[in-house]
């Protein structure tokens, strides 16, 4: 692997950061922020002006977790919520009542936000399939990188693929990261084989892209990993694309490849990851306990200037 990518660690998130600072702060539901992290998290950003608050929860609970840990939220809003479910159930109700653009979880599990979420009745489905994506600050690496979809969607089908794909171009189109991205549709190896179905349907998605079912990015697949990413093992390989050893979004086969590869990324190559659900009503902000306070912050950022975009810009796609 050639080494002539290593950049200074930082820049990329600060510069989103920066960015979503320079705008008023985007009001933000958060649901159940009952621990010392979660709502550590809507404070900072809320201090860093990227986010304007409502909290939903057991108000004891927050205010009891504020006093522990001497955050200041007394500016903020709080809905009581008798639990974690109900805080979810009643964070979805804010968003269908325009109270807020962007829904941040809390210190419930995921799968009880996206249940509420993704309920068929009162929830936040849209037309598009909701996905997950990994925004990387990869130290030896040039660019801010994408990993889709590495925490929703399990084994997604070719169609299901196809949405996850246009779901991360267009958060990429719309939130200031650039235009008309490099997306690499990763497999095992380059070439199409009847062996491992999923170079089968990397080929069928590039065809996709072709035909205009998948717009806004370039797409070559599939791609093994190294020469997605290392322009040195595309040519060693003999691949020429726009795509091969420059992408900007990694297409993973399944969440099982896709969270090995963002936690190698994380604690092999000192990334951070910001993480965003895109495909509902409104953007969702999924933060870790293992997160840094960066990558928090950064996930408020990225999920505020995606809001932004789609409130200046009225795009017709799904969140």
């Amino acid at each position: 692997m050639s080494t002539d990518m290593t950049h200074e660690t930082g820049g990329k998130y600060d510069r989103l950061i920066a960015a979503a600072r320079a705008a008023p702060p985007t009001p933000t539901v958060v649901v159940h922020p009952c621990d010392e992290t979660s709502l550590r998290g809507a404070v900072d950003s809320a201090s860093a002006g990227i986010i304007r608050p409502i909290l939903v929860g057991p108000e004891g609970k927050i205010r009891d977790t504020a006093a522990r840990f001497d955050l200041d939220v007394s500016s903020f809003e709080i809905v009581d919520a008798a639990h974690s479910d109900d805080a979810a159930a009643k964070g979805v109700e804010l968003i269908h009542a325009a109270r807020g653009e962007l829904l941040m979880k809390g210190s419930l599990h995921t799968d009880e936000l996206m249940r509420a979420v993704t309920a068929k009745t009162g929830g936040l489905r849209t037309d598009r399939r909701i996905s997950h994506v990994f925004v990387m600050d990869v130290p030896a690496y040039a660019e801010t990188i994408f990993v889709t979809d590495a925490a929703i969607n399990i084994f997604p089908d070719l169609d299901a693929k196809r949405d996850i794909i246009q779901n991360a171009i267009d958060l990429y189109n719309h939130a200031g990261f650039g235009q008309t991205p490099r997306v690499a549709i990763l497999s095992a190896v380059e070439t199409v084989t009847s062996k491992i179905p999923s170079t089968i349907e990397a080929a069928a998605l590039c065809k996709m892209a072709d035909r205009g079912q998948i717009s806004g990015g370039v797409l070559d697949g599939p791609l093994a990993f190294d020469n997605a990413i290392d322009p040195e093992a595309a040519r060693i390989k003999g691949i020429e694309s726009e795509v091969a050893g420059r992408a900007q979004i990694l297409v993973v086969p399944d969440l099982e490849s896709g969270n090995m590869l963002a936690k190698n990324l994380a604690y092999f190559a000192k990334a951070d990851g910001a993480g965003i659900v895109l495909g509902a009503r409104v953007p969702v902000v999924l933060t870790s306990r293992a997160d840094t306070p960066r990558a928090r912050m950064a996930s408020c950022a990225v999920a505020a200037l995606y809001a932004r975009a789609r409130r200046q810009k009225a795009p017709s796609v799904a969140a």
